[in-house]
Parts: C-alpha cells; structure tokens; sequence
C-alpha cells in the first residue's frame, strides 16, 4: 500500500500567489499522528494497472479506530443504557428462588462471549431485562466492545421513523449499525404489533446474526407460539442459543418475597 500523502507529493503544485510576509511552513514529518498513511486516512494498493484493487482506496488503520469508535458511541446513544443506573451483577439478588440459574448463566455469558446467543425466557418481573443489561455492561467495560440495547416494539417504532422509501440512505445506514452490532440485546420480543412490515424486518436481523454467529441476547414473556416461525426456529436452535426459562415471581408486586437490592462487595 502506498501511502496518499506520498502519492500527493509526486504530483507537482500550481504556483500561487503569496501575500507579502506570508510564508509557507511545512510540518515535520514526526509530527503526524499516523505514520501509516500520514493522516490522510487511506492508503492506495501498490498494484499494476488492470489489477482489481488498481485505483482503489483502503482505509488505514487509524480510519478503521475512528470509523469503530463512531459507531460504538452511535450505539451506546441509541441504546440509552446509561439510564440503567443500577441494572448490573452486583445489583442482582441471586438468592431468590428461581433465578439463580439465570444468573449464573448470564455471568457465564458475559465472561466468555463467545459466537453464542441467550434466549431468557419467563413472567414479567422476573430480572430479564436486568440481567441482560448487565451481560452489555460487563462486556462494554471487560470485552471493550459495543452493545446495543433495545426493546423490540420501540426499536421497530425506531426503524419505521427512519424509514423513507424515497431517500433510504439513512435508513439503511441505521439499519446496518444495528444488525451489525457487536452484541445486540432485543427487549421483550413477541411484545411487538407484528404486522408483515415487522416481521420481516425482524426477521431480517434475526436471520443475519444468526447465519454470521453473532452474540445475541434474547428475552421474551409471551407464548413462543406467537412468534413468527422462522424467528423463534432460529432462537431456539440448540447448537447456538443457550435457553433459560425463568420460574420466578414478580419482584415488582407488593409483598412479593423477591427483591432487588444492592449487594454489598
């Protein structure tokens, strides 16, 4: 590869008219911050004329960070996790019974990461969405990578809002940040008015992550029969997702014996 900033030099500039007691000062060479392509960004393939990366440009490393690094604030915006102030392992009471399988589970999850999808499935109010958020926020600080967090119905209200047939670039754009996103945790699926637009752009994302092994988290509280059928064939393949259904009360109700509560380190 051929850096830009080298081939700009062999190009010889039009004279131009200076200013009286202008003066052009160059910066010196260690002053860039990438010495790769010289801060231009990309770099051109050295190849021959007639080759298929002839003319080309590729992005640097340094274009490649930044490019990253766009798009992990794009989806930590957009998942607004920051408002799950006390969603994490440390905020879980792991004691009551019927959520300590989950729990650990979810820990186990969060810790390898590997190309492998969660389905949790139970009651509302049983700690799925909390312990999702927390696998996002263990694996933003530990993995260093970016999750996105959405509650399907919103999401899919999200996408429609975006959506315009007429002018798709931004659209599609989102679309792609989302489907791509290293770790994707959908929200309540099933929940969803499922009209033949929604299922099939549900069906659309789910399919993707699922053909490329993408780590997936999953909850649901609705009769799985509900679901499109190519979707929930897909969540519930044994050999990539691991299912866990939780048999828990509702911590939310008054008098119930589960709590959420803080524990101590």
């Amino acid at each position: 590869m051929k850096r830009i900033g080298d081939v700009m030099r062999t190009f010889p500039l039009p004279p131009r008219p200076l200013d009286s007691g202008a003066s052009i000062t160059l910066a010196p060479r260690d002053t860039v911050a990438c010495p790769i392509c010289n801060d231009a960004g990309y770099l051109r393939a050295d190849v021959p004329v007639g080759h298929p990366s002839f003319g080309r440009l590729f992005p640097c490393e340094c274009k490649q960070r930044e490019l990253a690094e766009k798009r992990a604030e794009e989806l930590r915006r957009l998942s607004n996790l920051d408002s799950f102030t006390n969603h994490t392992f440390e905020d879980f009471d792991p004691s009551v019974y019927g959520v300590e399988e989950a729990y650990e589970k979810a820990i186990q999850f969060a810790q390898e990461l590997q190309h492998r999808w969660l389905f949790l499935y139970g009651p509302v109010g049983v700690g799925k969405t909390h312990l999702a958020v927390a696998i996002a926020k263990y694996a933003m600080e530990y993995h260093r990578i970016s999750a996105y967090f959405a509650v399907v119905p919103d999401l899919l209200d999200h996408l429609r809002a975006t959506f315009d047939p007429s002018a798709g670039t931004g659209y599609d754009e989102r679309f792609a940040t989302i489907r791509n996103a290293p770790l994707l945790i959908l929200d309540d699926l099933g929940t969803e008015n499922a009209t033949p637009w929604a299922k099939e752009k549900l069906y659309q994302l789910i399919n993707h992550r699922y053909v490329e092994e993408m780590p997936t988290i999953i909850t649901s509280n609705v009769d799985q029969r509900k679901v499109d059928d190519r979707i929930i064939s897909r969540i519930l393949d044994h050999r990539l997702t691991e299912y866990i259904e939780i048999d828990a009360q509702d911590f939310r109700r008054p008098g119930d014996p589960r709590q959420m509560r803080r524990v101590r380190r």
